[in-house]
């Protein structure tokens, strides 16, 4: 049974987050927002009707689930209430008290994803180290890992760009993550992932260290404005490989967009090389190719923001972005992200996609800051 305190502690939350949501506000400014909809030319400007109607959802949704908190928290009152009267049992209140305080924190937790580009989807890269076997194999496992963690909380994923490794693995694979928050809940994923382990690909047995790099960034919709130089674009064409067989593209719809970026605030250049194999039809190919393009230099300009904000912010934690920020070390049975120090001994189940403790203690330490800033 649940102590007076604890169910105190259930209703200041949720007060506290009806104040900071601004659920009131958010309140008064959807029934504006849908009033707008409702202009007779509202659909004349497709674009301009998809942002609003991202608005309205995005505003339901906070009120959604400030309200299910609210309702949550109203029937442990009264199951604490009743159960002095015997009407409910303590069993009862003790299930109220868990169902209450898992949607408090399911929306504290949200609303550390309050950045710009945090709703949005993801594309998510993976590329293998040095090490040739050894680390493609490894990046194939981080591959896998990101696809249980996504097919696991409902996301829609597809593969824009997969390169095998010569013996076995990955080189590099692109994936697609859709859907809200994709790239709120993966942006602490960036960085490089140390492997150690008993090499299967070694004949003495030797203990061996792989790496592989993770790159995220937010995936842009049309809704998005990124500024592209059509001057400094070129492309290539190529054949798309696979495992064999049916499985080999026997014409060139596989693209390879260069783009010579030039950064607006340093001047410094770098070649953006992107590649997509996502389909057998080249135009899509190319539009999916491009859609990237503007997630990467949208990616950029965010980059570009952050580090002006540790800037003035001087007490802010710095994140760094290429990074080794975890280690998996398969014979200790032990994973540990060194940005927050958690840990935990269940290697099979963090292979198998269950990272969300991971990225829930990224977003504790790191998010508030980031909310804080905006």
């Amino acid at each position: 049974m649940i102590t007076s305190d604890q169910l105190s502690n259930v209703l200041e939350r949720q007060q506290a987050l009806r104040g900071y949501l601004d659920i009131d506000g958010k309140t008064i400014q959807l029934e504006e927002e849908e009033l707008r909809t409702h202009d007779p030319g509202f659909w004349e400007d497709a674009k301009r009707a998809e942002v609003q109607m991202k608005k309205v959802k995005e505003l339901k949704k906070w009120i959604e689930l400030y309200n299910e908190v609210h309702a949550a928290a109203e029937e442990l009152q009264l199951a604490y209430d009743y159960v002095k009267e015997g009407v409910v049992s303590e069993e009862e209140v003790d299930e109220a008290y868990g169902n209450a305080i898992r949607l408090v924190e399911s929306l504290e937790f949200r609303n550390m994803l309050r950045q710009e580009a945090d709703q949005m989807s993801c594309v998510l890269k993976i590329n293998s180290g040095a090490g040739g076997t050894e680390s493609q194999d490894w990046a194939s496992m981080l591959l896998r890992m990101y696809t249980r963690w996504a097919e696991a909380n409902g996301y829609k994923i597809s593969v824009a760009n997969y390169q095998e490794g010569d013996e076995a693995g990955i080189k590099t694979a692109t994936l697609n993550i859709e859907g809200d928050y994709a790239y709120g809940y993966l942006k602490g994923e960036n960085g490089v992932h140390r492997l150690v382990r008993v090499s299967p690909y070694n004949a003495q047995g030797k203990r061996m260290t792989s790496f592989a790099s993770v790159f995220v960034t937010p995936l842009v919709d049309d809704t998005i404005e990124v500024k592209i130089d059509q001057a400094a674009i070129s492309w290539d064409t190529f054949r798309s490989g696979g495992a064999g067989g049916q499985n080999v593209n026997k014409v060139e719809s596989g693209v390879r967009l260069r783009y010579q970026f030039k950064d607006p605030y340093t001047g410094e250049e770098e070649e953006i090389l992107i590649e997509n194999t996502e389909t057998r039809d080249q135009p899509k190919n190319r539009e999916n190719a491009m859609r990237q393009l503007r997630s990467i230099l949208y990616d950029k300009e965010l980059q570009h923001r952050m580090e002006e904000q540790a800037k003035v912010e001087a007490g802010k934690k710095k994140i760094e972005w290429g990074s080794q920020i975890r280690s998996y070390v398969f014979d200790d049975r032990r994973v540990k992200d060194h940005r927050t120090n958690y840990q935990t001994s269940d290697v099979n189940g963090v292979m198998d996609g269950k990272i969300d403790d991971f990225i829930k203690a990224y977003l504790m330490e790191f998010g508030a800051a980031e909310s804080a800033e905006k």
